[in-house]
């Protein structure tokens, strides 16, 4: 069984640090493995009211070095790692979270990046594979230069997250086949600031994508004042795609969604 659960849709420092939404991340389970996307602010506190075992995950996966997306990576490394007992998991994150870059320190701790099994940096377009499931690094535009997002192809169904980042053509071209489409969203209508998609851009990328399902998160103020439900809805009537507006606790089901795509192959970097 897959299921993919929202432990969190704060998508500005406001909205996370007046917790008007969680920001504890994105939990992807497909058979054993449990992938924890974004661990933000309040992921253990989530993840056990969604019960969601922490100790169970496979490998943490963060797009960028901004505290509602890698807050909490640490705490979640001592999670997966039994406090260090296990000596275990994988690290695939943009460089700024496990890298030192332009005299800066990685936000992984020395002491958090000596517990795990692996630690891979991801550039763009870089492609690794966990057990069943291969990842591709996703070309984002975004105010970390470093910053990714994920596709992840299982067996029965392939799902893309963006992670923060502007529409580009390449970001369109990356996220082509996906069957579900997680799309970071902070602004409603044509509002969008910064390196940062809203509800205009995310019709457009929707529209010549074509997935199965999309889930519009990750909602900034302006975009919770706008209601994101209504803003899904909208999206929905314009591209003819089922869309729904993310809630915190949210649990779907991407196999509902997917095609047999035979076996993939294993670990690699």
């Amino acid at each position: 069984m897959a299921r993919i659960i929202f432990l969190g849709t704060a998508g500005s420092s406001a909205v996370a640090s007046k917790q008007l939404r969680s920001s504890g991340g994105i939990i992807l389970q497909f058979e054993d493995l449990q992938f924890h996307i974004d661990p933000g602010p309040g992921s253990l506190q989530k993840a056990k009211e969604y019960g969601v075992s922490l100790n169970h995950t496979t490998a943490v996966l963060v797009s960028h070095n901004h505290m509602n997306h890698c807050n909490d990576l640490n705490i979640v490394v001592e999670a997966m790692t039994h406090g260090g007992l296990e000596h275990r998991g994988v690290i695939a994150a943009a460089k700024s979270v496990v890298t030192s870059l332009d005299g800066g320190h990685p936000f992984l701790s020395q002491y958090h990046q000596s517990l795990v099994e692996k630690i891979i940096p991801l550039d763009k377009n870089h492609k690794i594979g966990i057990d069943l499931v291969e990842i591709n690094a996703l070309p984002a535009n975004h105010t970390d230069k470093t910053a990714v997002g994920f596709k992840f192809f299982c067996p029965r169904f392939t799902v893309s997250y963006t992670g923060d980042t502007m529409m580009t053509p390449q970001l369109v071209d990356s996220l082509m086949g996906s069957d579900v489409l997680i799309l970071n969203v902070p602004y409603p209508g044509d509002k969008a600031e910064g390196k940062n998609l809203d509800s205009a851009a995310a019709i457009q990328i929707i529209s010549k994508v074509q997935p199965k399902l999309t889930v519009i998160t990750h909602f900034g103020l302006e975009m919770l004042k706008a209601d994101p439900l209504q803003e899904a809805r909208e999206i929905q009537r314009i591209t003819g795609i089922q869309t729904i507006a993310a809630q915190d606790g949210l649990v779907i089901s991407p196999e509902s969604y997917g095609d047999y795509k035979g076996p993939v192959k294993g670990y690699q970097n």
